[in-house]
């Protein structure tokens, strides 16, 4: 045959392809080199209590996952031994079960190997699965006859009435079951594909449950509380009932409240801050208020329980009134200048002096013992100080002497804490003229605000009482 050059290299091409895809076949879709010549595989042998309808050329699953075939199944004295063929790159504990199951509901079986850890050892070649570790499933015509005997146990009667009962619990019920089929269906095929996970979850439910288990008796005494608190519950139920009736208008009520208070809560609530600043600081002496205080007012009160349910004329507290003149003297050191103390009869208000005034002596002196020099710095405990400023700074108190002798201006001492003095005095005002009048005694003064001084009128000499100090000039009298 004349074979042209062109039907040669089409020939030629064709082989090869031939060639090529009967490679890809053998090597990757049959895997001719593993399942024939043993490579990438290693053999595992597993005793059977009976073949349970397993073949060669059967899968074997792990995790279910395809991992190997059935290679071989062979007699044994006292079983059947299969031959598997598993992939050398999947590790495989050594520790499992080997389960024999049905894929399909025409009986195609195939084995699934659970494992009961992850841990080493692994399955190695010539490892052997014995028949304590495997699982098959019954014997189907074992079944087929259990079944068959046990629905000729049942009599006719009572059969046509169970299945009578079971269609009307279930008639009419065709979507529901098929929804339940369908849901159930997609729960299995989610557990299979999330089968690791789930593999775990049930390794590691044992320490879960061992706990449960050791705090059983905590349980059983808060099932118990609950049990008392439910009881509880139903015995106030009409209680209960009100304040879910009532429970609205309650609520109601507090938002209004709410709405009226919401313009001044937040400046009274930062005020409380300022006010719970202060008492942390000063909390040790309120504490000591609180206990000194019931012993004090019980100490009074035994006091004025003095000739009770007795014949004397006098009952109550006896006092002894010693008049100890200038004994100690008074301290007037740090205080303004006798020069410059105001007299009772002034009428203005200037400003306060800068500075603070106190008895600025020693500390250990019977002078003013009370006074502030001596009183005690909460955040520095065992040191005085007159104020907080001292308190909190390095400064320790320096008396200006030893104080019956006057001492208060600043440019006469060397301690560097300046004693207060009064402002330089202003000019007095320049005289005006306002308008009186005689029957209310009121007038306009210079400064904008309106005065009553009802003696200035002609006749009215007393000096004003404590009702024309109270009521307002023309209001109403009492």
């Amino acid at each position: 045959m004349n074979l042209t050059r062109r039907v040669r290299f089409q020939l030629a091409f064709l082989v090869a392809m031939s060639v090529i895809a009967a490679s890809v076949l053998g090597f990757g879709f049959l895997d001719v080199p593993g399942t024939y010549f043993g490579v990438g595989h290693y053999r595992v042998l597993v005793d059977l209590p009976r073949a349970a309808g397993l073949y060669p050329n059967a899968n074997v699953t792990y995790r279910g996952t395809e991992v190997g075939r059935v290679q071989d199944i062979s007699l044994t004295d006292d079983g059947v031994r299969a031959v598997l063929s598993l992939r050398s790159n999947v590790a495989i504990p050594s520790d499992l079960q080997a389960q024999v199951h049905s894929q399909t509901a025409v009986g195609e079986q195939f084995v699934e190997l659970v494992p009961h850890t992850d841990s080493p050892p692994h399955l190695s070649n010539g490892s052997i699965i014995a028949s304590d570790h495997v699982q098959v499933p019954p014997d189907i015509n074992a079944l087929l006859t259990a079944t068959n005997e046990g629905l000729q146990a049942i009599p006719h009667d009572n059969l046509k009435t169970a299945i009578d009962e079971g269609f009307t619990a279930v008639g009419g019920l065709g979507p529901e079951l098929s929804r339940i089929v369908k849901g159930s269906t997609t729960l299995a095929i989610d557990a299979r594909a999330n089968l690791d996970a789930l593999t775990t979850l049930i390794d590691q439910t044992k320490p879960v449950l061992d706990t449960q288990t050791d705090t059983s008796d905590a349980i059983q005494s808060w099932a118990a509380n609950i049990d008392t608190l439910t009881s509880s519950l139903r015995q106030h139920d009409p209680a209960l009932q009100r304040v879910l009736h009532d429970g609205p208008s309650l609520f109601d009520e507090l938002r209004q409240l709410n709405d009226r208070l919401r313009p001044t809560l937040p400046i009274l609530l930062t005020n409380l801050v300022n006010l719970a600043d202060v008492g942390i600081v000063y909390q040790a002496n309120i504490e000591q208020v609180l206990v000194l205080l019931p012993e004090g007012v019980a100490t009074v009160q035994g006091a004025l329980q003095a000739n009770r349910d007795t014949k004397q004329d006098y009952k109550g507290v006896y006092l002894s009134f010693a008049l100890n003149l200038n004994l100690p003297p008074p301290c007037n050191t740090g205080y303004l200048p006798p020069q410059q103390i105001r007299t009772p009869s002034a009428l203005d208000y200037p400003d306060r002096p800068t500075g603070a005034m106190y008895c600025r002596v020693p500390q250990d002196s019977l002078l003013n013992v009370r006074g502030a020099r001596n009183l005690p710095c909460e955040t520095r405990p065992g040191k005085r100080a007159p104020t907080v400023a001292m308190c909190e700074s390095d400064e320790q108190y320096v008396p200006l002497n030893d104080g019956y002798n006057w001492k208060g201006d600043p440019n006469a001492t060397t301690t560097g804490q300046s004693v207060p003095q009064l402002p330089p005095p202003t000019a007095p005002p320049p005289v005006a003229i306002a308008q009186y009048d005689p029957a209310t005694g009121s007038y306009l003064g210079p400064d904008g605000k309106r005065y009553t001084q009802t003696n200035l009128a002609a006749g009215q000499t007393d000096p004003p009482s404590l009702r024309d100090l109270m009521v307002p000039p023309g209001g109403p009298l009492p």
